[in-house]
């Protein structure tokens, strides 16, 4: 993926004359798997704008995760038929293989072959398994979160793109990560980061109408 900032460091001026707002604090948290890839607030690429992104793996060889907080207007019974009617809301994971279906739980102890990411969240497993824990409780649907495709990085691109500013870093929790009613899932993360980050979640979606 290929990300642009139209705004680079340095300080953006808000309501009060002589106040500035830090568009460049500083991050004390690098990639890793399990924490969670905030767009910086003026990250333009219309894909990932405002996005935040949890990766499920970080190493010499690439990064990969899900995007949290982009959605399809299809629940997941709509894209498989053999799953029990339990009418899911289905993610956009990114742009890579979204043509495939994959999934985070918090059922890893009754899901064989799915990896831990962090907190008690797990990744993937034995699908039949997954399909089975759910047709005997619907209820358990809560625990599941769907995702079409993945967003994806090769070597050293996920630095690349950090040393851009176009992504912070912060830690992933099972709250945060499971919590689909989260409408503004960006800023309730940048606010959670601390006061230097807080003042971000603010920051005008078109600058140039500040």
């Amino acid at each position: 993926m290929c990300l642009h900032g139209s705004v680079r460091g340095g300080y953006f001026p808000i309501a009060m004359p002589g106040q500035f707002l830090d568009l460049d604090p500083d991050n004390q948290h690098a990639p890793a798997r399990g924490h969670l890839l905030v767009s910086e607030p003026y990250l333009t690429d219309p894909y990932f704008r405002r996005t935040v992104v949890l990766l499920c793996e970080h190493n010499e060889e690439g990064s990969f995760g899900f995007v949290l907080n982009r959605h399809m207007d299809l629940a997941v019974n709509d894209l498989m038929e053999n799953m029990p009617p339990i009418g899911s809301q289905v993610g956009i994971g990114g742009p890579v293989e979204s043509g495939s279906l994959f999934y985070i739980h918090t059922l890893g102890q009754r899901i064989e072959g799915s990896q831990e990411v962090v907190d008690g969240v797990f990744m993937g497993g034995d699908y039949d398994q997954l399909r089975g824990v759910l047709e005997a409780d619907a209820r358990l649907t809560r625990h599941v979160r769907f995702f079409v495709g993945y967003s994806g990085w090769s070597k050293d691109q996920l630095e690349m793109e950090l040393s851009e500013k176009s992504w912070l870093v912060a830690r992933g929790s099972k709250e945060r990560i499971m919590d689909i009613k989260n409408s503004d899932l960006w800023g309730t993360t940048l606010r959670g980061m601390g006061r230097s980050f807080a003042p971000l979640a603010n920051f005008p979606e078109d600058p140039s109408l500040n």
